[in-house]
């Protein structure tokens, strides 16, 4: 039972103001005066209870048992044809002269009211076969942090020095880190690092040290996918890449679900490890996160992989490719 706010009985007293009248012969002036409501009210109860027993406390609902104006079966199915078609919900009510809002309504009772992939072709996923076949490389740029959390985790602002740069913005001094994470495609074996910016030169090396952290596991990487950052279209990346033996692929533009296994990764690692515990400055988040990263390898299960961790995956494939590690 929901009650509204000013609600003066609630179920129990309810109960005993109809058991006072009907069982123990009080007056309904009397019961009604000890329970402060008005004789009516206390009449209305009684009445309910007396035909339909406990059953008749209850509240009911208020909503009209026949809606003159409801919007017709076969108009509500015109409605979601369309919205099948990816128009939005305004589109919609423009095109059949409804109002927006019961378009709105219709299309989130019918479970339409996100669009998502609706309507689009479906996703094509794709899994490769053996570990090193195809490595996962993207940034993610997060703001450091200094003299302790911010507001959002302890309530309290603190004071951050700004500049104003050679054209009159404003800026903020703090700065940002960048977190190069590297996923591999058939195992979700990943490779992470902390660093101070995202140029080509940085990249080039984060590759590098990326391809040895997968030597050392047996793996022998073959080809690396990006996005289409200025990094990755640079000479010093395609040096590296050509001296590495590596087959360089980049993402469609505008199509970061090309390159899906990275994204998803930094998500899970955005929640696990950068937001997932209250740090008092940034070399404390990078200290956690080998912690966070030999959990994820080794020991956090993967729905993708049957429920095993990335490494399981890794020696599983090693040692059926003849690769012990």
């Amino acid at each position: 039972m929901k009650l509204h706010a000013n609600a003066a009985l609630s179920l129990n007293k309810r109960r005993c103001l109809v058991q006072r009248i009907v069982d123990q012969d009080w007056s309904l002036t009397k019961a009604a005066e000890a329970a402060e409501v008005s004789e009516p009210t206390a009449r209305k109860w009684v009445a309910r209870y007396l035909a339909e027993g406990e059953a008749g406390l209850l509240d009911r609902p208020s909503a009209a048992h026949q809606v003159h104006n409801r919007t017709p079966e076969d108009r509500i199915a015109v409605i979601c044809a369309l919205r099948r078609l990816r128009m939005t919900g305004q589109e919609i009510a423009e095109c059949l002269e409804m109002a927006e809002t019961t378009v709105s309504g219709i299309l989130t009772r019918s479970g339409l009211g996100r669009l998502g992939r609706l309507g689009m072709e479906p996703a094509q996923r794709y899994e490769r076969s053996r570990p090193g076949e195809l490595i996962h490389i993207d940034v993610k740029k997060l703001g450091r942090i200094e003299r302790g959390a911010g507001h959002r985790a302890t309530g309290r602002r603190h004071y951050t020095p700004r500049l104003t740069d050679r054209a009159g913005r404003r800026r903020g001094t703090t700065g940002w880190e960048f977190v190069h994470v590297c996923v591999d495609d058939a195992t979700r074996f990943a490779y992470v690092e902390v660093l101070a910016d995202e140029r080509a030169s940085t990249a080039a090396g984060f590759l590098r040290r990326a391809v040895k952290f997968f030597a050392r596991h047996g793996v022998c990487v073959e080809a690396v996918m990006t996005d289409n950052g200025s990094a990755y279209r640079s000479a010093i990346h395609a040096i590296a890449c050509r001296a590495l033996g590596l087959k360089h692929l980049r993402t469609r533009p505008y199509r970061p679900q090309t390159n899906g296994k990275a994204e998803r990764f930094i998500r899970t690692m955005l929640g696990g490890w950068a937001y997932g515990a209250i740090y008092r400055s940034s070399a404390e988040r990078t200290a956690a996160l080998e912690g966070w990263l030999w959990r994820y390898n080794y020991r956090r299960k993967h729905g993708a992989l049957g429920r095993r961790p990335p490494a399981a995956r890794l020696a599983e494939l090693n040692n059926a490719l003849g690769s012990y590690t």
